[in-house]
């Protein structure tokens, strides 16, 4: 079993060019109403617009807040390039690099353009 995590997002196609700059991603879909964002091949985020239902009903709800209580965990090889994509990227940083001493990693905590909580651990 492997996670395929989606989130709900206002603007596909925007969430898509912050994920990717971010997670040195590429698009694996594209388009406004649906992606799938791979890293080397291997799919780690899909992003679905929270107001289009397709077959299966909406993915969340519109007058809710996005990103309440759902935080996105990425580990990595190199978290300092991770981190200098995400400042370049103009990432709203909510904790800088440091060091979570009960995981025994390195770890940097930003903000999507939705407010999800996206997390980049060291491995």
């Amino acid at each position: 079993m492997q996670p395929q995590p989606m989130i709900a997002v206002r603007d596909v196609e925007k969430s898509s060019a912050w994920y990717g700059e971010v997670l040195g991603a590429a698009s694996g879909h594209g388009g406004p109403e649906y992606e799938r964002l791979l890293v080397d091949g291997v799919l780690i985020l899909q992003l679905h617009r929270l107001d289009v239902g397709h077959h299966h009903g909406t993915i969340g709800d519109p007058e809710q807040v996005l990103g309440n209580g759902v935080a996105l965990w990425f580990a990595t090889d190199d978290l300092q390039a991770a981190a200098a994509r995400a400042r370049a990227a103009g990432a709203t940083i909510q904790t800088d690099v440091h060091h979570n001493p009960n995981a025994g990693h390195d770890e940097l905590w930003l903000r999507d353009l939705d407010n999800y909580l996206v997390v980049l651990a060291s491995q």
